[in-house]
C-alpha cells in the first residue's frame, strides 16, 4: 500500500508524488528519521553527496528492508517495504563536474549509499560559468545506459542551461527539480518543462517555513481545518509537481504526508497564485559556480 500516488517520468519509471528530503538532516539523524518515514508511509528520499547523509539514509533503510511487519518501532503505520518499493535519489556535487569526475563521485555515492542502483542521479547545479554540465551529463547518460541509474535528471537549471544541455544531450532530463514555493512559482520554466516532457519537482517547497505565515495561506488552512504546510503541499500536488519536503519529528512526517484526504478549490488555487512574488529562499542557479 502506498499513500502518495505516483506520477510517471518520461522513460516510464514512477516516482512517488510526495517524497522526504533530506537538506541539512545529520547523518547521524538520518538512520531514523529515514526508518520512521518509511513506518509512515514515505517511499520517496531525496539526499545529495553534498548533504553528507548518503550513508544515514543507507542506515535507516537497511534497517527496515527484510524485516517483518511491527518491526519497524512503536510508530510504524505500514509494513517493511522491499527495495523496489523505495524510490531513492542523490546527486552529484560541484566539485565533481566533468566526465570522469562524475562517474567517480557516483561511485563514492554508491558505496555511501550501498545500493546495487540508484533510482535516480541529478546534477546538483548547472555551474554555469565553468561549462562542464554538458560532459557531466553525457557521464550520466553513461550509468543510465549502463542500468546502474533508472533515471537521470538535473537541478536548478534555468531555460538556458536547459537548452544548452538539450543541444548535446542523447536523453531529454527526467525532471528539474527546482527552488518552488508560493512565493517563487517559476511559471515559465514550469511551461518549459511541460512542453519537453520534463517533470518539475519542487525543493523548498514550503519556501523554508517562511510561506507558511502567509495570511492567504492561513486563511486557507483554517478554511479546510488543515495546517499550513498541508495546505501549501496539496497546492503542490494538485499543479503536479513532485514535492520532497524536510521535517525533523514524527508529528511533522506523518502531517505532510497526510495531504491526500482534502483538495482544494479553484478559488483557493486563484488565491495562492496570487502570491508569486519572485522571491528566492536560496541562490541564483547563475550564481552558484
Amino acid at each position: 500500500m502506498r499513500i502518495s500516488p505516483r506520477l510517471s517520468l518520461n522513460n516510464g519509471v514512477l516516482i512517488d508524488q510526495l517524497g522526504y528530503g533530506l537538506y541539512k538532516v545529520p547523518s547521524s539523524d538520518a538512520a531514523g528519521l529515514v526508518a520512521m518515514a518509511l513506518g509512515s508511509g514515505y517511499r520517496h528520499f531525496d539526499t545529495a553527496a553534498m548533504y553528507g547523509n548518503e550513508t544515514g539514509l543507507a542506515r535507516g533503510i537497511s534497517s527496515q528492508l527484510g524485516t517483518q511487519p511491527g518491526n519497524g518501532g512503536s510508530g510504524e503505520l505500514f509494513p517493511a517495504p522491499a527495495r523496489e518499493d523505495i524510490f531513492v535519489t542523490t546527486k552529484v556535487w560541484n566539485d565533481h563536474h566533468g566526465y570522469d569526475a562524475t562517474l567517480r563521485a557516483f561511485d563514492t555515492s554508491m558505496v555511501n549509499l550501498g545500493l546495487d542502483y540508484v533510482d535516480m542521479y541529478l546534477i546538483h547545479w548547472p555551474c554555469p560559468r565553468r561549462g562542464l554540465f554538458a560532459e557531466t551529463y553525457r557521464a550520466m547518460e553513461t550509468l543510465y545506459q549502463e542500468g546502474k541509474v533508472r533515471a537521470i535528471g538535473v537541478s536548478n537549471f534555468q531555460p538556458a542551461h536547459l537548452d544548452r544541455l538539450l543541444k548535446t544531450a542523447e536523453v531529454t532530463p527526467a525532471v528539474n527539480q527546482i527552488e518552488l514555493h508560493p512565493w517563487l512559482q517559476q511559471q515559465e520554466l514550469r511551461k518549459i518543462h511541460d512542453d519537453l516532457g520534463i517533470r518539475t519537482e519542487a525543493w523548498s517547497p514550503l519556501g523554508r517555513g517562511h510561506v507558511l505565515a502567509d495570511p492567504v495561506v492561513q486563511a486557507c488552512a483554517a478554511e479546510h481545518g488543515r495546517t499550513p504546510a498541508q495546505v501549501v503541499l496539496r497546492w503542490h500536488i494538485q499543479l503536479g509537481n513532485i514535492a520532497i519536503p524536510k521535517a525533523s519529528s514524527e508529528a511533522r512526517i506523518r502531517e505532510n504526508l497526510d495531504v491526500f484526504g482534502f483538495e482544494l478549490s479553484a478559488r483557493d488555487m486563484d488565491a495562492l497564485a496570487g502570491l508569486d512574488r519572485g522571491q528566492r529562499t536560496g541562490s541564483h542557479p547563475d550564481n552558484v559556480n
